[in-house]
């Protein structure tokens, strides 16, 4: 029997680990025997989660602290990996931020610290794995966590900078799978909706976004815990290896309508 989402024995990069969506995925990986790098500015907090992961799949796990505007602090984070682990067969591009202000109001400061997070952050970690491990091997998942607000405006929380950022990264994925095809390395995005976590529960279930749930999302709800795991699993399969250069959608239908 064919085993078609099965990573056993390769090594996975998840940035922006810490909590919610990043780490919900570096388990989805896990429970499909993917040995897991659990990166992001905290080290406390990945420490704790590669612990977490280590102990409920036993599969190798590492934590690496890292900076993803910090170009030397993400070599020295494949370096250290590669060191570890010798290949890197998946990277989810997770790590992100998110200015909320009207487009009036936003300062320079602001824009420019959402591009270097999102998109730019997205590109050194992509551009990093990719010279030292994926394009040696001839081999290489690429996921990159954009947005709905990637592929669509929005009305109910202005943030221009986020939706320039993840637009960017949208078509930054399809120029990445248009480059790095010929090395056997896909390049794909996830464009979530929003999601529930122990930071965005009581916003969403307030009544204004309760409504706009019923009003501008034809499954009537918000992404629970676990929704986005699949997407992430079936892109870093092997079997996956003919889907590249998409924007995914995991958003209840929000950007259908």
């Amino acid at each position: 029997m064919k085993s078609y989402f099965d990573l056993k024995g390769q090594t996975a990069i998840v940035t922006g680990c810490s909590t919610g969506l990043g780490v919900q995925m570096a388990k989805a990986l896990a429970n499909q025997g993917a040995n897991i790098v659990a990166v992001a500015r905290r080290l406390d907090k990945i420490e704790a989660v590669a612990s977490e992961i280590k102990e409920e799949f036993g599969v190798k796990t590492l934590a690496v602290r890292c900076d993803i505007t910090d170009t030397q602090a993400v070599d020295d984070m494949v370096k250290k990996v590669m060191e570890t682990f010798g290949r890197i067969d998946i990277l989810i591009n997770n790590a992100g931020t998110g200015a909320v202000a009207p487009a009036e109001d936003i300062t320079d400061e602001q824009f420019n610290n959402e591009i270097n997070i999102d998109l730019f952050g997205t590109f050194r970690v992509a551009r990093a794995v990719a010279k030292v491990a994926m394009i040696p091997a001839k081999y290489g998942r690429i996921i990159n966590i954009a947005s709905m607000y990637g592929l669509v405006g929005n009305k109910v929380a202005p943030c221009s900078p986020y939706h320039a950022a993840k637009g960017g990264v949208v078509n930054m994925t399809r120029a990445l799978a248009a480059e790095w095809g010929k090395y056997n390395i896909t390049v794909n995005a996830i464009c979530p909706g929003y999601f529930y976590s122990p930071l965005t529960k009581e916003t969403l279930d307030s009544d204004f976004f309760q409504q706009n749930a019923q009003t501008m999302i034809p499954l009537s709800r918000y992404g629970n815990e676990g929704e986005l795991d699949s997407a992430a699993i079936f892109l870093a399969a092997p079997s996956s290896a003919y889907v590249t250069g998409v924007a995914l959608p995991v958003d209840g239908g929000y950007t259908s309508m």
